[in-house]
């Protein structure tokens, strides 16, 4: 996909917010002077990101969502099962996530929590969407939602585990226990994944992602 003149502003953007990010967290203040370091005039900054800094997060974790769709590309997930393909996209998004563990870590605060906020609720959703087609899911019924639903809902425990620097072997062990637990509650899937719908169907158009 070729990026329009419009996400190559935002990740000039972001790539010049980033460092801001690690010492003053996710700010308008921070956002201003990113956006000065990165030459964008006014127009520039509106063209980028609409809605200022919570476009800039949404592009910050959607970047790390790609890096971690081309990791999971490279690796042979047919000889592996399904848990352990979905293990692996989860470790995989952390993964990309790594070199900016302090921007997530201040993205707590904006732009994932409270968990049940919309745009955070959208975001984990795109990530289980994101891992669930990785690991060869092609279910179109209500069986798709679900997984997605209660993959979703596991994410905020796992990314605030992962945020305190774990060994790999102990995030390993962690996300599949956190997995395992998700999937032994599928009988109440539409207690989780009913307010998931509703609330990535009130911010995406025609309930696409972006």
């Amino acid at each position: 996909m070729t990026a329009t003149p419009s996400d190559k502003l935002r990740q000039r953007w972001l790539d010049a917010l980033l460092p801001e990010v690690a010492f003053d967290g996710w700010t308008e203040a921070a956002a201003a002077r990113a956006a000065k370091a990165a030459g964008l005039d006014q127009g520039e900054q509106a063209l980028a990101a609409p809605r200022g800094v919570q476009d800039l997060i949404d592009a910050f974790f959607d970047r790390a969502g790609q890096v971690a769709k081309e990791s999971l590309a490279a690796q042979d997930l047919a000889a592996m099962g399904v848990t352990a393909r979905v293990t692996a996209g989860v470790l995989a998004w952390l993964e990309a996530l790594q070199p900016h563990r302090e921007a997530v870590r201040r993205a707590t605060t904006r732009g994932l929590l409270p968990w049940h906020a919309g745009p955070a609720m959208q975001r984990a959703w795109q990530v289980a969407d994101m891992v669930w087609d990785a690991a060869g899911d092609t279910a179109k019924d209500y069986n798709r939602y679900s997984k997605r639903g209660l993959l979703a809902a596991a994410l905020p425990p796992i990314v605030l585990y992962w945020l305190d620097a774990p060994s790999d072997e102990d995030l390993d062990a962690y996300v599949t226990r956190r997995l395992a637990q998700a999937s032994g509650i599928g009988r109440s899937a539409g207690k989780i994944v009913g307010p998931l719908l509703d609330a990535v169907s009130a911010g995406v158009p025609n309930g696409r992602s972006r």
